[in-house]
């Protein structure tokens, strides 16, 4: 499938990614063939459309678009290069149509294949091990959703519980829930629990069941603020052994700190 829209901001911080840009830099320069590879959310379509800003992108899984792609630019991007079905018939097809490519997949799939075609490999690390790059894409999506929600007003941002599973996908979602969630008021809070709730209640001791995603995040809350246990029991009116009790009950969704 032909792609449109994509962000071509490649954003580079880190070492790792800051030579992916010296690469790309020389690519634009010079009418090679590469392949990018790295997890999903590490930045290969941008860091491909930086390349080549004007090139389209084609989806390998739609095989049957490739042809008329190729035939129709000199320049053609196309992710999820390693599920292209016969690489010999998309030889020809490179052959014919004299196309400049620019090749993206999650990893070094098939050695043989990737050095038959690319004069250069260029390697995304997955955000987790890029730490500086967690950062300036947290800056960067900030300061997005802030233009996207007409936010004026500074917002502070706590990027060090971010679950990078996803790479940059991972960290725009939690920048915007952050953004959104300092304004959230009672209502709007009770409207989501309504709704995360009545997908899921059903069962025989949902009170029970439940009883954690109101518990933990006050136990996780009233620690950060307060620091020990002994002035979170006296804020919440609770002894010593009943918030100890909580704590336990509770150990599995609260942070690392507090789990003791």
């Amino acid at each position: 499938m032909v792609q449109g829209v994509v962000v071509t901001n490649f954003i580079s911080s880190s070492d790792a990614s800051l030579e992916a840009l010296k690469t790309a830099n020389l690519l634009k320069g010079l009418p090679i063939n590469a392949f990018i590879f790295g997890q999903r959310g590490t930045g290969k379509k941008s860091l491909a459309k930086y390349i080549l800003p004007d090139a389209p992108i084609v989806d390998a899984n739609a095989y049957d678009e490739l042809e008329g792609v190729l035939s129709s630019h000199k320049t053609v991007i196309i992710s999820n290069f390693d599920k292209i079905p016969n690489y010999e018939n998309f030889q020809s097809l490179l052959d014919r149509y004299d196309v400049r490519i620019m090749a993206l997949a999650s990893s070094m799939f098939n050695t043989d294949v990737i050095e038959k075609f690319f004069g250069i490999k260029v390697p995304l690390p997955p955000l987790s091990e890029r730490e500086e790059d967690v950062k300036a894409l947290s800056e960067y999506f900030l300061a997005e959703a802030k233009e996207a929600l007409s936010i004026e007003h500074k917002i502070n941002i706590d990027i060090d519980d971010i679950d990078l599973t996803h790479n940059a996908h991972s960290v725009r979602r939690h920048i915007y829930m952050q953004v959104q969630l300092q304004d959230i008021n009672e209502n709007e809070l009770m409207n989501i629990m309504h709704k995360f709730l009545l997908q899921r209640i059903g069962g025989n001791n949902d009170y029970r069941n439940f009883l954690y995603l109101f518990e933990a995040p006050l136990i996780n809350a009233g620690l950060d603020k307060f620091k020990t246990q002994l002035q979170l029991s006296d804020k919440l009116g609770l002894n010593r052994n009943t918030l100890r009790k909580k704590i336990a009950e509770n150990s599995d969704y609260l942070k690392d700190a507090y789990k003791n």
